[in-house]
């Protein structure tokens, strides 16, 4: 799965982009960004509060407990705002 980060995210990360193979266990967006704050300090930081991260599975916009199995790409981002 390519998981592609974006604005504070990405620079809270360090990549624009990755390719991950998250375990078997991980099953939601939940999971993932659980697996993904595990992976050290700077996802840790990215993802300190999760209730702020947008995800969007394929590029389709879903909520935390969307399942990712047969997705190929995530990204993560802020909120935004303009029009």
């Amino acid at each position: 799965m390519r998981a592609l980060y974006f604005a504070w995210v990405r620079e809270r990360v360090g990549l624009a982009e990755e390719e991950i193979v998250p375990p078997a266990d991980v099953k939601t967006v939940t999971d993932l960004v659980a697996w993904l704050k595990a992976r050290g300090e700077n996802y840790e930081a990215a993802f300190a509060n999760e209730k702020t991260i947008r995800a969007a599975l394929d590029r389709n916009h879903v909520k935390p407990d969307a399942l990712i199995a047969t997705a190929k790409e995530i990204a993560f981002f802020p909120p935004m705002t303009g029009g």
